[in-house]
């Protein structure tokens, strides 16, 4: 196995890092403003990864899409080639159905744990969303609790980074104080 390299940039959030070796992206810090917060998300899964502001091409298209993403552009991040070496069976199949939700569209932990085969799953979909190590490419944002509630979201800002995102998105209308 190669190395891990990682990469910090700027968003209209705060800023994000990326993770990845040879064999794909390994990992996405969601928006926060504490350099060493998103060092030691990254590093928890690309551990002794090395900084870099030289990224291969698709890193950096990667980059550019979550930049763009958050000022509200409608942007495919399908493309991307997550590592999903050490996640469970369960995890990659959350995460397979979780990044078709487009931007500007949500779903619920029902919704995900129905398309599994069982809604007593919904409980497991948050888990296993709560571990994300790919947020915003596979956009757990996008999952909202029964009724739409803004629920189980554990990255930096929590429910409010949540709504703001999807405000950002088009799925939830602007409040008048937005």
């Amino acid at each position: 196995m190669t190395a891990f390299s990682y990469m910090l940039f700027g968003t209209a959030l705060g800023i994000c890092g990326l993770a990845w070796h040879d064999a794909g992206l390994r990992a996405v810090a969601f928006p926060a403003e504490d350099q060493d917060q998103i060092r030691a998300c990254l590093f928890k899964y690309a551990p002794g990864a090395v900084e870099t502001d030289a990224p291969p091409d698709e890193i950096a298209r990667i980059a550019e899409d979550i930049v763009a993403l958050l000022v509200g552009e409608k942007r495919d991040l399908t493309y991307a080639d997550l590592d999903m070496t050490g996640l469970s069976a369960f995890d990659r199949e959350v995460y397979g159905l979780t990044v078709k939700i487009e931007p500007g569209e949500t779903t619920t932990y029902g919704d995900i744990a129905r398309a599994l085969g069982d809604i007593a799953l919904s409980q497991r979909v948050g888990q296993s969303l709560g571990r994300n190590p790919f947020p915003i490419i596979v956009p757990c944002h996008r999952v909202l609790g029964a009724g739409g509630a803004m629920t189980g979201f554990s990255a930096p800002g929590g429910a409010e980074a949540k709504r703001r995102i999807l405000k950002i998105e088009g799925a939830l209308a602007a409040e008048l104080f937005d």
